[in-house]
């Protein structure tokens, strides 16, 4: 049975990092990934797809932030695990906006669903709580690129939880068709394979066979991070279930010509 969290009709988009806004220009804003801003742009677009990461403070607090520092994205420096809530509130990503907290982000868009890559350790327990006290079962699903990390956000969750796989779970796509191994990923609650075209530069990790395999378990296909349109192009017609851009714009535009743009708009609560 497929998790409530892909209740809309396949193929999906999601807003990766929750995409790039349009300035007042109507160009892209790059600097704002995983923002209040960013996600609210693409809300307003129709996305009901958005994907972010997690990182935990030193107090617990549960961000939606890709690096485990704050050097890159804004204009403070630190480990955010090694800094409390109330020293990252005064970061600026882009030179303006805060870094919100993920249970913010789920209170202010109850309709939408968030897919949450697991970024730390540290992140796991919080992440659970955060779950629980929003009752987001149905609207997460948990990703990491750490197998250990993963199998750990399922086990501590205590409850169906839509999860994508993990680097041995790919593996195990990539190179078996249907086998014992493989049904196992169903019964763990994974939902998707959520992959990148390759690894590195070279080695090819999306076939059509691994999307035939995915299929017959019953799993979604979810490529990242695509933002050329021609290639978005030729992923759908290849059977994927989902794209991941940065591009949301793009990723609309293309949907919305094949009559498979589903998303559904929503305000804020």
């Amino acid at each position: 049975m497929r998790h409530r969290y892909l209740d809309l009709p396949a193929p999906i988009g999601l807003a990766h990092r929750g995409g790039w806004p349009a300035g007042g220009d109507g160009r892209p804003v790059t600097g704002l990934e995983n923002t209040a801003a960013a996600f609210a742009y693409a809300v307003g677009l129709g996305y009901r797809y958005l994907e972010t990461d997690v990182h935990a403070t030193r107090d617990g607090a549960l961000l939606a932030f890709h690096d485990p520092t704050l050097d890159r994205a804004t204009d403070r420096t630190g480990a955010i695990a090694d800094l409390p809530l109330s020293e990252v509130r005064r970061a600026r990503v882009g030179g303006s906006e805060p870094v919100p907290l993920l249970e913010d982000l789920l209170g202010s868009w109850p309709e939408a669903r968030f897919n949450i890559d697991l970024k730390a350790d540290g992140a796991v327990d919080p992440l659970v709580a955060v779950v629980r006290r929003t009752n987001a079962w149905d609207r997460v699903c948990v990703g990491s690129f750490d197998q250990r990390r993963l199998d750990r956000a399922r086990r501590a969750f205590g409850r169906p939880v839509a999860t994508s796989c993990g680097p041995a779970d790919v593996a195990r796509l990539r190179l078996a068709s249907m086998s014992p191994l493989l049904r196992a990923l169903a019964r763990a609650g994974t939902a998707c394979a959520q992959i990148p075209l390759r690894i590195g530069r070279g080695f090819p990790l999306l076939t059509r066979d691994l999307i035939a395999t995915a299929h017959r378990l019953g799993l979604h296909v979810h490529v990242w991070t695509v933002n050329d349109p021609g290639l978005m192009r030729r992923l759908l017609d290849a059977g994927v279930d989902g794209i991941v851009s940065d591009d949301v714009m793009a990723l609309r535009d293309v949907l919305r010509e094949r009559g498979a743009w589903h998303n559904t708009g929503h305000t804020a609560a």
